[in-house]
């Protein structure tokens, strides 16, 4: 059984820094991909980050780009995201998803399989 577990969310001040986790298990193909998406209240999902698991290929939203990075360790089939610079507007459910394709736009929601749960990020002082 597949399984998408995300974790590491928490409250941080504006310009502070927080590092999530996503731990992907019940599969094993080799080539795959981590996504992360971000929902605030009232607005869409949206797509932040992702990486190959063979490659290492990333992709990024305009939006966190040069303060958040994407990695990967493919021993423990886990992505991270370390978020710095944060910012009031970054509050937002953060979900891990997984793709087991080739294709798609890696930031688009229907690109995945599989979705974790979700972790609650809030900025705020």
């Amino acid at each position: 059984q597949v399984q998408v577990v995300e974790s590491g969310g928490g409250l941080v001040q504006p310009g502070g820094s927080l590092r999530l986790s996503c731990e992907v298990s019940g599969f094993t193909l080799g080539h795959y991909t981590t996504g992360w998406f971000r929902q605030a209240p009232g607005k869409e999902r949206e797509g932040i980050s992702s990486i190959r698991s063979n490659n290492g290929h990333t992709s990024y939203a305009d939006s966190v780009k040069g303060r958040f990075t994407i990695s990967r360790d493919k021993t423990k089939k886990t992505a991270y995201l370390q978020m710095n610079s944060l910012r009031p507007e970054d509050t937002a459910v953060y979900y891990c998803a997984l793709d087991m394709g080739f294709g798609g736009d890696r930031l688009q929601p229907s690109t995945y399989d599989y979705w974790g749960q979700g972790t609650q990020v809030t900025v705020s002082s």
